[in-house]
């Protein structure tokens, strides 16, 4: 059986509706999906049911953005067998996507302010039907070019990075409070990607608070990485997940269930 642990809708900074996301994964032969938006749980019982229609077994998630504020470094935490109603969870997480719409908003107001053809209405309309306004809804109401191209990639950099006019970052959860919250949710916390985030050494640390996995299969891995998954999966009785990462046309993985094994 294939499972995809690490899917992203339009109830996050994804493309593709929960439903779309269901459909292609019925064409795929991917048997189970968990859906895991950023820093929500909005929607997922809906979800469930149209798995049903589907035949697609569908795992209520999240992925929280956190940050280490001892290393100083982002890393995001995956939350699996969660249903809609996670009110740990949505009070740490209500905050947050009220900072990242307000910053996004932000950041609309100084591409109009830039003069870039940036087409506001349709940005507002992607956050609407969002839990908030992402970057990603910005570069589509600004650009037809598609995520992978050189052409986007210079854009995003030019304005989100390095000193560009809308570079500025918003205050994350603590990764502490992201594990505790998705365990008293009834959820299974998973550092997620932790080779992308260099975040391994966090395991020992959040493993008392209640981490219970490691994503091993992710896109951007290595076989080094997906060994060190399995040593500190052994090691501290950790399961073992993967994921693709899928974002839809926001993104570069190019379909669900990309490089994730069957279980």
């Amino acid at each position: 059986m294939k499972a995809d642990l690490h899917v992203h809708t339009t109830m996050s900074d994804g493309s593709d509706t929960f439903e779309e996301v269901l459909v292609q994964a019925r064409e795929r032969g991917v048997a189970r999906i968990a859906f895991t938006n950023h820093d929500t749980t909005r929607g997922l019982d809906g979800a469930a049911a149209l798995g049903a229609r589907y035949g697609v077994q569908v795992t209520g998630g999240i992925e929280v953005s956190a940050y280490d504020f001892q290393r100083n470094r982002k890393v995001h935490v995956l939350g699996l067998g969660l249903r809609e109603d996670a009110p740990a969870l949505a009070a740490l997480c209500g905050p947050l996507l009220e900072r990242r719409n307000a910053n996004s908003l932000w950041q609309l107001d100084r591409m109009v302010k830039a003069g870039l053809p940036v087409d506001v209405e349709r940005a507002l309309a992607l956050g609407r039907a969002s839990t908030c306004l992402y970057k990603q809804h910005l570069m589509a109401a600004l650009t037809s070019e598609p995520y992978p191209s050189a052409a986007y990639r210079t854009l995003y950099r030019s304005l989100f990075k390095n000193g560009g006019i809308c570079d500025r970052d918003i205050a994350y959860v603590d990764v502490r409070d992201a594990v505790r919250a998705i365990a008293e949710d009834g959820g299974l916390p998973v550092l997620a990607h932790p080779g992308q985030q260099d975040s391994y050494d966090l395991v020992p640390e959040l493993v008392p608070l209640g981490l219970a996995g490691i994503e091993q299969h992710h896109p951007d891995h290595t076989p080094a990485d997906h060994a060190r998954c399995v040593q500190l999966a052994e090691r501290y009785a950790l399961a073992c997940t993967g994921g693709s990462d899928y974002h839809g046309r926001f993104g570069s993985i190019p379909h669900v269930g990309f490089r994730v094994p069957q279980a």
